[in-house]
């Protein structure tokens, strides 16, 4: 390829005839018709990584990924979007990983989510297992949400160290543990367990479902992603990955949202 064919595939469409796109999709989509709650796969890190700094350690993609992940948390709340889902950490990560690749994940992580709590204009909560991390990234990670839990805007979870199969798990310790407490036997929560009741022990208790999830970098699969939530929502699945993600792509998973009919299995 020439120079000049890469100046003009860098270059070409130009930023402000993208913009003007977004403006005009936006403009056009009824608020009524979005999404309350947003949930994203942010696929495709360590490929983005391998094309885009062969040679780097596999962290300058995390990198590049978790600076997408705050413009598309501004991108959410510009649409005025209540609530977000982040997924930056599965509990499969966490056993795959060899310690060279994990640790500087972590730090990438919890700077993500201490920059997230620093602006003071979102709620941020850390949701997963994570008595399964390190105690100091642990620590940290309930620090920043602590100092976000009185803030009205947005809601963002992050979730790390995160698996379904874990949340089902531990919501169904947690909501055994209540009822021991108040007095009832195994046999009665049998026979008088409601679905609701599950639903009050989630990460995501008292949240509305996530209406849209996307994930990027081709996969077309959830990956135990929010299992219990995820049962009437929509999927927008992208090629790009994730640090190659960008606020068209976004207003495009919105108006495909908005132009579905959802009929929550009826």
């Amino acid at each position: 390829m020439s120079g000049w064919s890469r100046i003009v595939e860098r270059y070409w469409p130009p930023r402000w005839l993208y913009a003007t796109y977004e403006r005009q999709v936006l403009g056009a989509l009824d608020r009524a018709s979005l999404p309350r709650h947003i949930a994203v796969l942010a696929d495709g890190n360590r490929r983005w990584a391998r094309l885009n700094a062969p040679g780097q350690p596999l962290v300058a993609g995390y990198r590049a990924g978790a600076q997408r992940l705050m413009e598309f948390v501004e991108w959410c709340d510009e649409a005025e979007i209540q609530v977000v889902t982040l997924w930056v950490l599965s509990t499969d990560n966490l056993k795959r990983s060899d310690d060279d690749e994990l640790a500087p994940l972590l730090d990438v992580i919890n700077q993500l989510v201490s920059d997230l709590a620093a602006t003071g204009r979102w709620h941020v909560q850390a949701v997963g297992a994570l008595e399964l991390l390190p105690p100091a990234i642990a620590e940290s990670l309930r620090e920043s949400s602590a100092a976000t839990a009185g803030v009205a805007g947005m809601h963002v979870n992050v979730a790390i160290a995160y698996g379904g199969r874990q949340e089902l798990r531990d919501a169904v310790r947690s909501l055994l543990a209540s009822r021991a407490a108040e007095g009832a036997s195994l046999d009665d929560v049998a026979r008088t367990l409601e679905i609701e009741e599950i639903s009050e022990h989630l990460y995501t208790k008292g949240q509305p479902d996530p209406d849209l999830i996307i994930r990027t970098s081709g996969e077309q699969r959830l990956s135990g992603f929010l299992l219990w939530q995820s049962a009437h929502s929509e999927f927008y699945f992208c090629e790009a990955l994730w640090p190659d993600f960008r606020r068209v792509d976004f207003v495009r998973a919105l108006r495909s949202y908005a132009q579905r009919e959802r009929r929550f299995g009826r």
